[in-house]
């Protein structure tokens, strides 16, 4: 029987099987990694069993976590203290560093954004987590690629980017430039890319305390701003929509501007 129709005590058996019990111990040795390997069952859940079978509940990663603890034997020691594993995988998740790009047309008044699936989703460049001793190009070749199905490689050059602290969190755009508008790209994953488009960037709001601020690596030295999601929070609600890259256009105008020189 395919697991689409199982009893749904009986799926969470098979996903424990898929991506608890059969991972390398390492990736249960701390309740932040186990909740990773939650994460990627729930997407699994949801993306190719909830396709197949609607009447199965739709849950929260939260509320599934809750219940994996509580099913699978191995989990079992946090399920009594979920709450507070789920909020330490939080706390570890957003500290993760995060790798993308921003893809530029060839005249450099455009720039690609992506929005993702949800109905609140926001607009943003690009990029993800990086994974345990990944390099920070080949994330953001990946992510990139799953999230638009375009290759950065021939235009990626690894000592132009764009790095920032935000909200804790490092974030480190690459600057690729020279790509064609009548590009066609097609998100490679399931259910997490709605809409990708070309955005003119002097439409772009900017963050107004970062407007001459600057964290374009070039060989030898490197700047790192930091900032809070409130500096960006406080624009107008119709620039709320592009509050992820707000903080990077002002460094972004700089690095255009040194380019057309």
């Amino acid at each position: 029987m395919s697991i689409c129709h199982l009893p749904f005590e009986d799926i969470l058996t098979d996903l424990s099987a898929r991506f608890i019990i059969n991972v390398p111990e390492e990736e249960l040795a701390s309740v932040e990694r186990v909740c990773f390997q939650i994460e990627q069952a729930h997407w699994f859940y949801e993306d190719f069993v909830r396709d197949h079978n609607p009447h199965l509940p739709s849950l929260s990663l939260k509320k599934f976590t809750a219940r994996m603890f509580a099913h699978c034997p191995l989990l079992h020691q946090w399920a009594h203290q979920h709450e507070k594993a789920y909020q330490d995988f939080l706390n570890y998740k957003f500290q993760v560093p995060v790798c993308g790009a921003i893809i530029l047309n060839p005249t450099l008044d455009r720039c690609l954004l992506v929005k993702g699936w949800a109905a609140r989703s926001t607009w943003g460049f690009p990029r993800g987590k990086i994974n345990q001793e990944e390099a920070e190009p080949t994330c953001a070749v990946r992510e990139v690629l799953e999230e638009t199905g375009f290759d950065i490689r021939p235009n990626l050059n690894t000592q132009e980017f764009i790095e920032m602290i935000v909200a804790r969190q490092r974030v480190r755009l690459y600057i690729v430039p020279n790509v064609p508008e009548d590009t066609v790209f097609v998100p490679q994953t399931r259910k997490e890319i709605s809409q990708i488009e070309w955005h003119t960037i002097r439409d772009l709001p900017m963050s107004r305390s970062k407007k001459s601020s600057t964290g374009t690596r070039h060989p030898g030295r490197s700047q790192s701003p930091s900032f809070s999601p409130s500096e960006t929070e406080s624009e107008p609600t119709v620039n709320r929509k592009f509050y992820l890259i707000a903080p990077f256009i002002g460094p972004l105008q700089q690095w255009i501007a040194r380019r057309r020189q």
